[in-house]
Order: C-alpha cells, then structure tokens, then sequence
C-alpha cells in the first residue's frame, strides 16, 4: 500500500517479536487441537503518520502508518487469530495532531484493525473535551481501569475490559494508568480519579480469571516499564499482581529486544514488553494454547522493525 494512498482514503472518509508457548484452555482441554494466538502491539505512536525523514540520523524512513498497515494485513493473512493492541499516548508529537487534533491517528488505527487501546498521558493533551470530540472517529475501544471519569463528560465512554474470544479461547484484556496530577495539567483531566494501579489490576485478574472464565489475561499498561523510586512501573506490577500473562507497556519509550519475564507473588512468569516509540517497531508475540501446559512457555524471539520501503 502507498503511504499516498493509505492516507487519502483515510482523510476522504473523515511489526516484531514473536513468542511460543502453551497455556491450558477450555478449548484445549474439550480435546481440540491446540490453537496458536498471535498477539500485535504499538506504544507511543505520538502521532507519527509518516515515518521519519531519510535525514534522520537514527530512525530515518522508520515508522509510519502505511508500513504499519501492510505488516498488519501480511501477518493476519498468515495468521487465523489476531489481536492488535496499543498502550497508550497516540496523540501529540508531529503537525497532524495540531491540525487534526487526533482524528486522522483513530481513523488510521480503525482502518488498520486495532483491537483496543489503552490511555496515555498525551492523549489528554487537548483536554477531556478533546478527547471527547475525537472518540466517535474509533472503530475500537479504550480500556482504562483506574481512571474514574463519572464526574467528567466522559462518564460512560470507556471500559476497564474486555473480553475476546478466538477459536475456542477467551484473552481479558484490561488497561491501566499512570498518575495524571503534576504531569497532565490539572485542567485537561479535571475531575478525572486516579485509582490505585496495583489493586485495580488485582480486582481484574480476579475478574477475568474469575467469572469472565479467561484463559490468557493481558494488562495494556501506561504506567512506564521502570523507574528506580518507589513509584508505579509494569515491573512492579507484574511482581506485585499474580495472574497477569502478559503486561504490554508504554510511556517510557523503552526499546526492549525481548519480553523481559518476571516472577509474580505465586511464582510464576509475567512477560513484560515495550517496542519504543513512533511506531518505529511492531511488536509480534506467538502462543501456542496446548493441552496440558498451564502458563505460556517462550520457544523463540525477534525483532522486526516497521520501515518504509
């Protein structure tokens, strides 16, 4: 697809790393043959519709949308069972924000598939009522379960889940924040309450794993992937909450080669990953759901970058 074209179609209607494993599943476990999951995600795109310029000494011609696009679309022509997921700060950070306030980045994600995304801190960088004006232009849904908005106008507008059901299996997926006041200026998030990233998360593995019958949860995380203080990081939650497969990060635009594991309080592995920023990675994550294993098990990782040819 010419990027040309990709982003006049858009405005007319106005990839990664690769992980094998196993997990036990209702579908697995009814006796079907085991059923590979494959799992796309972004962070941080910052507006970045075309990739950056040839000059660029460290990213030249890495990133963009339309690239982005054809990876997605070769990917789920291969591949029976998609997700395509984002953690967060979609808006700000090239000229197509400040013309177009994010309505050409939701229109682009809607068009590439994006299965849900998370919230960032820029994303209220034009305020609730920015936020609010942009929403009907995406065809997926935002997750966020420790931002309060019932006393905002965006009461009603998000979910702190969801649930998605591929051949058999049932992934929860549920989002998570960092703290917005002395970072978001108090005006843009208003009465927006920050609620507690560790027990949030913990009331939702419970959920999912609970009542919503889930075989995989995954968590899209804002909160940064470390930080040598005491504040919140996807390290930390992934140590501090059991049940949590897969944390997905975002905000401090951390290039990872790998999904770093770590050890959750009932000893058993979360994977932590973050592909940088600008869209210049895709990140690609392989499971393979098979009878018998209990938590995913990594065979193989690499790493391809989103560039423009």
């Amino acid at each position: 697809m010419k990027r040309r074209d990709f982003l006049r179609n858009s405005l007319l209607g106005t990839a990664g790393l690769t992980v094998l494993g196993g997990l036990g599943s209702s579908a697995v476990a009814a006796g079907k043959a085991p059923v590979k999951l494959t799992i796309l995600h972004t962070n941080d795109m910052h507006s970045r519709i075309e990739p950056f310029p040839a000059s660029d000494r460290q990213f030249g011609n890495m990133g963009g949308m339309a690239r982005r696009a054809t990876l997605v679309s070769q990917i789920r022509a291969q591949e029976p069972n998609v997700l395509l997921l984002d953690s967060g700060d979609i808006f700000q950070g090239t000229p197509y924000f400040n013309f177009f306030g994010g309505e050409l980045e939701f229109k682009l994600m809607t068009q590439m598939g994006y299965d849900a995304s998370t919230l960032g801190n820029h994303d209220f960088d034009n305020g609730l009522e920015g936020l609010k004006k942009q929403l009907p232009h995406a065809g997926f849904p935002f997750l966020s379960a420790n931002y309060d908005f019932s006393q905002t106008i965006l009461a009603g507008q998000f979910k702190p889940y969801k649930v998605f059901e591929k051949q058999g299996l049932r992934i929860g997926v549920f989002g998570i924040g960092l703290q917005l006041a002395g970072l978001v200026s108090d005006r843009n998030f208003g009465a927006t309450k920050y609620l507690d990233p560790y027990q949030t998360a913990k009331n939702m593995v419970q959920q999912l794993r609970g009542p919503e019958k889930c075989d995989m949860v995954i968590c899209l995380s804002h909160l940064g992937y470390k930080y040598e203080s005491a504040k919140p990081d996807d390290l930390k939650l992934a140590a501090q909450v059991a049940g949590i497969d897969l944390i997905l990060g975002g905000h401090t635009h951390t290039f990872l080669d790998q999904p770093v594991p770590v050890q959750d309080p009932n000893g058993r592995r979360t994977l932590v990953n973050q592909v940088g920023w600008s869209g210049i990675n895709l990140g690609r994550l392989d499971y393979i759901f098979e009878l018998g294993s209990r938590r995913p098990a990594v065979a193989a990782t690499t790493v391809l970058p989103v560039r423009e040819v």
